[in-house]
C-alpha cells in the first residue's frame, strides 16, 4: 500500500494544505491538530486545500475537510476552496456534498515549493477513534445520502 502525506504552509494570510498520494486515517490527527492551529490563528484571507496530487482520501479525512470548512465559515465568514484535477476526486467531493460548502476549482495552487510535510503524531486508540466518529458525525451532517451511508459506522463507533 503506497502511502500519503500532507504538507502545509501560510503565506501572506492563505493557509495551504496540499494532499498526496493516499490520504487515510493515519494522518487524520496531523490534520485535525493543523486545523486547531489554522482557526487559534484567525489572521487569514483565505484556506486552499490542493487536492492535485491526491490518489485517494478517505471517509475520516472528508469528514475533516468538512469540519474545517464549517469552522472557516462560523468563525471567519469564508468558504475554504478545494482545488482538485483528478475527475475520480471531484466526483467524490461532489457526491459528498462538497460543492456546497468549498469553492472546488481546478487552478493550481501558487509556491508549492514553500509547503513542509505536516509531523506525525502518535494518538491513542481511543483519540483516534473519536476523530473518527466526529469526522463521520460531521459527514452526516451535509446530506441525507451521507446520513444513510454513514450511519451504520457511527452506530458501530458510539457502541465501542
Amino acid at each position: 500500500m503506497s502511502s500519503g502525506k500532507i504538507q502545509f504552509a501560510e503565506m501572506g494570510g492563505t493557509f495551504v494544505l496540499k494532499f498526496i498520494g493516499e490520504v487515510r486515517l493515519t494522518l487524520c490527527s496531523a490534520l485535525d491538530s493543523t486545523i486547531e492551529k489554522i482557526f487559534s490563528a484567525l489572521n487569514f484571507s483565505a484556506i486552499v486545500i490542493d487536492l492535485t496530487e491526491t490518489r485517494s482520501i478517505d471517509s475520516t479525512t472528508l469528514g475533516l475537510l468538512a469540519k474545517l470548512s464549517i469552522l472557516s465559515r462560523q468563525k471567519v465568514g469564508l468558504l475554504p476552496t478545494l482545488v482538485t484535477t483528478n475527475a475520480d476526486i471531484t466526483r467524490l467531493l461532489q457526491s459528498m456534498g462538497f460543492d456546497q460548502v468549498f469553492n472546488i476549482v481546478n487552478s493550481p495552487v501558487p509556491c508549492a515549493d514553500c509547503l513542509t510535510d505536516l509531523p506525525s503524531q502518535d494518538e491513542s486508540e481511543a483519540v483516534v477513534r473519536d476523530k473518527v466518529l466526529e469526522a463521520h458525525r460531521i459527514l452526516m451532517s451535509l446530506n441525507e445520502s451521507n446520513r444513510e451511508a454513514f450511519h451504520d459506522l457511527v452506530s458501530a463507533l458510539e457502541r465501542s
